[in-house]
């Protein structure tokens, strides 16, 4: 069982929940913070216990049979839906076309080989890609908690693609986001250099 304190222990799960961004199974938790199930289970109880309390807090712990994930709690959730309208009413934006690319040229991608490359956590892009009908996504074929993105037929149609093989320069990309892909299976890998993908246009909105 961990020996980090229980106030240590909530400010790493919180850190951990917030930076995956989708449900963690209850063992994927335990195991990154070193924990018993059966201890990290209380800690995750008397975790939702606190910010449920916590009137300086806006989120929840949500619990889906062992998964977890943070919300909004109800009260602030018309902040999030009013800045996912906007989102989606307004153009791709950089970060939304690089998500889109890597998916595009790498997919069937993971969302932790998406942050790597990006250096930063893509949940609410993906979200908003989502939404927009850019990409789908599924069950990753031997991890089934993991979800793996694909651009969709909607994306392929507003290119005029038959096929995600069909972008510009398609093998050269993928063979340098595949090196990506591989370095964030590395701990503590170094990023490939990167380079500019060519999807020039937004697909129509």
């Amino acid at each position: 069982m961990s020996t980090i304190p229980e106030e240590k222990n909530f400010a790493a799960l919180e850190a951990l929940l917030f930076y995956y961004g989708e449900p963690l199974a209850l063992r994927q938790i335990a195991k990154l913070l070193k924990m018993q199930e059966e201890a990290c289970a209380a800690l995750l109880d008397a975790f939702s216990e606190k910010i449920a309390k916590d009137e300086t807090s806006g989120l929840v712990l949500l619990k889906n049979g062992s998964s977890y994930q943070l919300g909004t709690k109800p009260e602030f959730r018309r902040f999030g839906e009013a800045l996912a309208q906007d989102e989606f009413r307004e153009t791709l934006t950089p970060a939304a076309v690089e998500t889109l690319s890597i998916i595009g040229y790498l997919g069937p991608v993971t969302r932790a080989t998406i942050d790597y490359i990006r250096g930063v956590n893509s949940s609410f892009i993906l979200r908003n890609l989502l939404m927009r009908g850019l990409v789908d996504r599924k069950f990753h074929e031997h991890k089934k908690n993991i979800y793996e993105y694909s651009v969709s037929f909607d994306f392929l149609r507003h290119m005029g693609l038959q096929e995600p093989g069909a972008l510009p320069e398609y093998a050269r990309y993928h063979t340098i986001l595949e090196e990506f892909g591989v370095g964030a299976e590395r701990e503590g890998a170094p990023a490939p250099e990167t380079q500019e993908l060519p999807l020039e246009h937004s697909p129509e909105q």
